[in-house]
């Protein structure tokens, strides 16, 4: 299936574009494929449209709270190239922020784009020129209401501390748990292992596979489930598929983020990269497990629209089409081009620069 997807993906993406030259390099960082393949790939993706001598990629590793090292040399060696002229993070994990700061003291020439930040927002609104976020305090209302719309009963937010330490995260789970509230849905927090952990990410989707039924038999059918984690949403979705419970939106909306592999879709060459033909297929999928109402998320591929975006503001900086790092309303103007129907809206005053994006979701086979 991965194999499949990636050589579709880049027969698409080349297809796609022009073999116009660009001047200069921009580098992008992404999480590994078992962390996020959906990064991973559409890195692959901008490699296959601006071209291999035009973007550098590298990953932050798999244990990155343990080897934070790692990541501030990852950005280091990408740098280090005098020809590269702007750098896109995302996922920007721990140590994102040394590791600017750190290229800062070398050259002030390069621009810094960032995507699902994980470090304290006003601390990443002072190091990096533009950033990407998720809205999760608007999400934290959101994904309760839709779940509630679409039946749920109980609601099991599935995290662990390292998360939980996170501001906004936080904010969400707070905003959340009023929400449900609000609703007359119980709350409950499960706590699970961490896949930076010891166990690993194999270790964390072990456990998502054995306790999910374990929770639908507690609390029933009418269970939304939501996990702060990407590597764990595959195991929770087919969980979820087999158990008939809810499940409202990944950590990382997107109908590619684990919803494809999950539910066994292949893609067919010409449809790589297609948004309609990838939401109508989980659609019939869903149809046909007799979940209609039961699974959703959102249209727009959001972390992918991160790296697009991202990397098409930082190819334009590098190719001197602009010169002002912190351009807020170009960067608004591209990631609406690339993504869509969403919604932006900066943090607040303090972090003009740190753009929060809402975007449209989607109920498959609803009734």
């Amino acid at each position: 299936m991965v194999k499949r997807f990636v050589v579709v993906l880049l027969v698409v993406t080349l297809l796609m574009v022009s073999s116009a030259a660009y001047a200069a390099k921009v580098g992008i960082m992404t999480g590994t494929v078992s962390q996020n393949e959906e990064e991973y790939r559409a890195a692959e993706e901008m490699i296959a449209k601006y071209g291999k001598e035009n973007i550098v990629h590298v990953t932050y590793p798999e244990r990155f709270m343990d080897e934070q090292e790692t990541t501030i040399s990852q950005v280091l060696s990408m740098a280090a190239d005098p020809d590269l002229k702007a750098i896109v993070i995302c996922q920007a994990v721990p140590g994102s922020a040394a590791a600017i700061n750190k290229v800062k003291e070398l050259r002030d020439d390069v621009l810094f784009v960032c995507g699902n930040v994980h470090e304290e927002v006003y601390l990443m609104s002072r190091t990096a020129d533009v950033l990407f976020e998720l809205d999760q305090v608007t999400r934290g209302r959101t994904i309760v209401e839709k779940a509630k719309e679409m039946g749920a009963k109980t609601f099991v937010h599935i995290s662990f501390p390292r998360h939980m330490a996170m501001p906004l995260l936080a904010m969400r789970r707070e905003v959340m748990e009023k929400t449900c509230e609000e609703f007359g849905i119980p709350f409950v927090f499960v706590n699970a292992p961490d896949p930076t952990g010891e166990g690993g990410v194999a270790g964390a989707q072990m456990f998502v596979l054995e306790d999910t039924p374990r929770q639908v038999d507690r609390y029933g059918k009418d269970t939304a489930f939501f996990s702060t984690n990407c590597g764990m949403q595959d195991p929770l979705i087919k969980s979820i598929m087999k158990t008939g419970a809810i499940y409202p939106e990944q950590c990382c909306p997107s109908p590619y983020h684990a919803l494809p592999n999950a539910l066994g879709i292949s893609v067919p060459p010409d449809k790589a990269g297609n948004v309609p033909f990838m939401l109508e297929a989980i659609q019939e999928k869903v149809h046909e497990a007799n979940m209609d109402g039961r699974v959703s998320t959102w249209t727009a591929p959001i972390n992918m629209s991160f790296i697009r975006a991202g990397t098409a503001y930082a190819m334009d900086f590098a190719d001197d089409k602009f010169t002002e790092r912190m351009d807020i309303e170009r960067a608004i103007a591209t990631f609406k081009e690339i993504a869509g129907d969403v919604i932006i809206r900066p943090f607040d005053e303090k972090a003009p620069n740190y753009l929060m994006i809402t975007g449209e979701s989607i109920i498959f086979t609803q009734q």
